[in-house]
């Protein structure tokens, strides 16, 4: 997903990079490595994008810590300077790291190198590979758009995506973190930059990005399936029979692949994690409902599926019925089906699939 051109600059000027460059936020990286050493003792910490490792010797401090890239050549050179530093070589949003293995994630000024409809997929790597209570700090350079920088950058042809605040917060909390420090710029400099701090929530990720035909939105993850990592995940549930059934994903368990080969999107109005969904308040489901609907106006899917009527009600309209809904969302076709929970017994498989098949028909149809 990052840029590759952007890579093979860095590539070429790893050396020249680490002498132009110095650590210029190490106040904030040693914050940092304290605030991962309180959520495990010894936790391993990624410097994601550590280029020439300027940050190493701060983040080090109370435990291990990975450089990691996707210019080998910047590996290499953070290695020479910091001897024994273990480092691995990798797309920033495809990270070789078993699930919960990190206490902290340290991406200064390297995913801005992703572009803007792929960075949901790359935070959603970022909270897999923490551990529940892990720190994400990440820096980004303020604006809109793209730009790909020219001649009068003394490293030319890197593609920087710009960030608002706004989106940015928006994607952490749809991406499963609790946003401590919301993005701001601490200096105004001459490229505005937003650091941020989030905290790895007990909770899923949405797994959104361009393209999708039909998006799925649950109305929160139950504490077994953020556990679990996978949305509807109890064995009650008869959510991924249902999707299967209706042909809209070929294999069970996996929003990754559903994505990937099917355009199935998966979000949830409310990110919080709870036992069952009657915990849940309708000032959640409204706020999460503006979230949703500000994603869906940026990535457009072909519509959206609400599974489970109660948010909807809650949110929008309280008699709302299953099927088609009068009024959509930023412009987009809503159907609303019923909750595929073991809990909703009376409503057979084969009704649920019938509702999918129609919300796809629905999608396809715009």
């Amino acid at each position: 997903m990052i840029d590759r051109t952007t890579v093979e600059v860095y590539e070429r000027s790893a050396v020249a990079y680490g002498e132009a460059r110095s650590a210029d936020a190490a106040g904030r990286a040693s914050d940092f490595a304290a605030r991962a050493s309180a959520v495990e003792p010894g936790g391993v910490r990624l410097d994601l994008g550590c280029g020439p490792g300027h940050y190493l010797p701060y983040l080090g401090v109370g435990g291990p810590v990975v450089a990691a890239d996707a210019a080998p050549a910047m590996v290499a050179e953070a290695r020479r300077r910091h001897p024994g530093t273990p480092g691995v070589v990798c797309d920033l949003a495809a990270l070789p790291v078993r699930r919960g293995a990190l206490a902290g994630v340290w991406a200064s000024k390297s995913l801005q190198h992703i572009p803007r409809d792929a960075l949901p997929l790359a935070l959603a790597g970022l909270h897999r590979a923490l551990a529940v209570g892990g720190v994400l700090d990440l820096t980004v350079f303020a604006g809109d758009g793209h730009w790909r920088s020219g001649a009068d950058d003394d490293f030319p042809g890197r593609r920087f995506t710009w960030w608002r605040p706004e989106a940015l917060t928006d994607l952490l909390v749809g991406a499963g973190f609790v946003v401590d420090e919301a993005p701001s710029d601490p200096a105004g400099r001459r490229h505005g930059r937003l650091t941020a701090r989030a905290t790895r929530a007990r909770t899923l990720p949405d797994t959104v990005g361009p393209g999708m035909r039909l998006l799925l939105c649950g109305l929160n993850p139950s504490l077994y399936a953020a556990d679990a990592g996978i949305g509807f995940a109890r064995p009650g549930n008869r959510f991924w029979p249902a999707v299967q059934a209706a042909g809209l994903a070929a294999v069970d368990r996996d929003p990754d692949r559903a994505l990937a080969e099917h355009g199935l999107g998966l979000t949830d109005l409310v990110k919080r994690a709870t036992v069952a969904a009657a915990e849940l308040r309708t000032d959640e489901y409204r706020a999460g409902l503006a979230r949703v609907s500000r994603l869906v106006a940026w990535l457009r899917p072909g519509a959206v599926c609400f599974v489970g009527l109660a948010g909807w009600r809650a949110a929008v309209d309280r008699k709302a019925v299953a099927g088609v809904q009068p009024d959509g969302l930023a412009g987009v076709p809503v159907y609303v089906m019923p909750s595929t929970s073991g809990l909703n017994a009376a409503t057979p498989l084969s009704t649920l699939v019938d509702h999918l098949r129609a919300a796809a028909d629905l999608a396809d149809l715009r």
